[in-house]
């Protein structure tokens, strides 16, 4: 599967943005999603995960009531919805898939990553 992240962008704080990531070479509905992030200097972290169907979804605790991620598989595409953003959410964002059922944090059993997409949140 190949994975294409956008929607990035500089957004002031308070602000929102929708990440999509588009999925092409497997079937969409076979795949789970991830969203990661990782700022300057820093590790990077899991945000939001998805399951295959998208019944089930997982958060990272600070994102929790402002992020939320979802996906059509008709349209063979993932998004991520931030809402009430903040500086400290700045950061290249990626999503990634894995052939699984459930949702994870680990990056390791994701075996596909797209591109990173740049949110700038300003104070």
């Amino acid at each position: 599967v190949q994975l294409q992240a956008c929607g990035g962008g500089l957004v002031q704080a308070g602000g929102s943005l929708r990440l999509s990531c588009a999925a092409s070479g497997r079937t969409f509905s076979s795949i789970a999603i991830g969203w990661f992030r990782q700022a300057p200097g820093k590790e990077r972290e899991f945000v939001a995960s998805i399951s295959r169907s998208g019944g089930t979804t997982m958060y990272e605790d600070s994102v929790k009531g402002r992020f939320t991620i979802s996906r059509d598989n008709e349209k063979n595409t993932a998004y991520l919805q931030m809402n009430s953003l903040k500086p400290e959410d700045t950061a290249v964002y990626y999503c990634a898939a894995g052939a699984f059922s459930f949702v994870t944090i680990k990056m390791d059993e994701y075996d596909k990553w797209g591109q990173g997409t740049l949110v700038t949140v300003s104070s």
